[in-house]
């Protein structure tokens, strides 16, 4: 009969497994990483939030994104609740698509030292044009299977 799965223990440093408040600004919010069981294997990890929100810096105006993060973890996983939480509280942080694109793909970079990061932000169209916009760390390690993004370069984005 197989073991259970242990429980990951409850850190007072991690937001995971207790109830924390939505950090007001991005600079407020904590990413928090955690170690990666597989840190000598290769291999792809993909966060989606579909539903990415900012606020135009000059109108106040909602903006309104689909980001796609890929990463080759080493040392490092991203915790998917602090991300979460990194990531609303954009709701009410006015700053340009490019702004809000990459400093999120360095912020995570900087927190969890990948071996490999992109971020593709598609941003859903204001005033007729909609706005994409890809950065990423360094080279892909060799051997890695990247999927498409699967996010139509425009179509309505709905």
């Amino acid at each position: 009969m197989p073991k259970p799965p242990s429980k990951t223990p409850k850190s007072a440093s991690l937001q995971l497994g207790r109830a924390v408040a939505w950090p007001q600004t991005p600079d407020a919010a904590t990413l928090d990483r955690v170690p990666n069981p597989q840190k000598d294997t290769n291999y792809l990890v993909r966060f989606t939030a579909p539903e990415f929100t900012s606020l135009c810096p000059i109108t106040g105006q909602p903006d309104f994104a689909h980001l796609m993060i890929d990463y080759v973890p080493g040392a490092w996983l991203l915790e998917s609740k602090s991300l979460k939480l990194y990531i609303a509280s954009f709701r009410n942080h006015g700053a340009f698509h490019e702004d809000c694109t990459v400093s999120i793909g360095k912020r995570i970079a900087q927190e969890i030292k990948p071996k490999w990061l992109r971020i593709g932000g598609y941003w859903y169209p204001r005033g007729g044009i909609p706005i994409d916009v890809f950065w990423q760390t360094g080279r892909l390690p060799k051997g890695i299977w990247i999927p498409e993004q699967g996010v139509a370069p425009y179509r309505g984005r709905g």
